[in-house]
């Protein structure tokens, strides 16, 4: 298995300001740990560098911290890809990429990357953490702090709703996934990868990047995506769109009152899709253990691969 070794191992920034105050809402256990407190990068052996070169622009280096008993990435300015590979015995040649979330200002690494990562690579199936790059903030983690309470407090703007604006905004960020598709598709043979079985699964920006890459990238063709806690709102499906896997809780802050136009694009459409409305869960819960049925959107997931014949060994 291959994974980050130090633990267990612009768009829109107001969704990462909601964000970071609905996990808290939504993982009471973790709340009292809702301070920012940097760290040192952990140690990633096995990241690749996915070569789409530095974030123009970008005069801020990446740094890390940690909040809610998870670590978190911000001012990433290289994309790179990390793999989870399963036992080759067990491996059964569908591969995820996987895009964690924080309002394209942050990256929640563990909790919506590497965990997830590592649960699916223990059902066979190969796994794959895009750190994209993201939005420049302060360098120092106490004015990057003050400016995400400011953004909350104050209003700010509102939460990304995959508009044609946003996605141009996305441009960086669809590069990095695409390039992601890419290495996987060209390291096939020796990560045990069927190039037509690769899928993107992504949490919140992640998820909104998730759809902008199979709806407005150019190569990536994802065999099925996956959207968690995500935007909802209507968008244009063509008529080879991959199978859609939705979970959102119903006391979700962002997205749980504007509507289920995505599900009905997808199903006007005829094209497959699942939707899980978990009653409670919040925003970001992710793989944070919680006593509410959301955390069964993982299962659900799985099976889902499984009813598609994902699971199955490669032919």
């Amino acid at each position: 298995m291959i994974f980050p070794t130090s633990s267990r191992t612009s768009a829109n920034s107001v969704l990462a300001a909601v964000t970071f105050a609905f996990v808290a809402l939504a993982t009471p256990a973790l709340a009292q740990d809702d301070r920012m407190v940097e760290i040192d990068a952990p140690t990633q052996p096995a990241a690749v560098d996915l070569d789409t070169g530095r974030l123009p622009g970008a005069t801020t280096e990446e740094s890390w911290h940690s909040q809610y008993g998870s670590m978190f990435a911000r001012n990433v300015t290289q994309a790179t890809l990390t793999p989870f590979l399963p036992d080759p015995a067990r491996a059964n040649g569908t591969a995820v990429i996987v895009a964690p979330g924080g309002g394209f200002r942050t990256l929640s690494m563990e909790n919506e990357g590497w965990d997830v990562a590592q649960a699916l690579a223990d059902r066979g199936v190969a796994a794959f953490v895009l750190k994209y790059r993201l939005n420049q903030t302060p360098a120092a983690l106490d004015e990057f702090a003050e400016s995400m309470e400011r953004m909350f407090t104050e209003g700010g703007q509102r939460p990304p709703r995959g508009s044609a604006e946003e996605v141009r905004a996305l441009a960086p960020q669809i590069a990095d996934a695409e390039a992601a598709f890419d290495l996987v598709r060209h390291r096939a043979a020796q990560w045990h990868v069927d190039p037509d079985r690769i899928g993107m699964i992504g949490f919140s920006a992640g998820a909104m990047l998730t759809l902008a890459t199979e709806l407005r990238g150019d190569a990536a063709d994802p065999a099925f995506i996956a959207t968690i806690y995500g935007p909802l709102a209507s968008v244009p499906v063509p008529d080879d769109a991959p199978p859609l896997f939705v979970a959102l809780a119903a006391d979700d802050g962002l997205f749980a009152d504007s509507g289920f136009g995505l599900i009905e694009a997808w199903r006007t459409a005829g094209r497959p899709v699942e939707f899980h409305l978990y009653e409670q869960g919040g925003h970001g819960f992710g793989m944070y253990p919680k006593d509410t049925t959301s955390t069964g959107w993982f299962d659900a997931f799985a099976s889902r691969l499984t009813m598609h014949g994902w699971m199955g060994k490669m032919p």
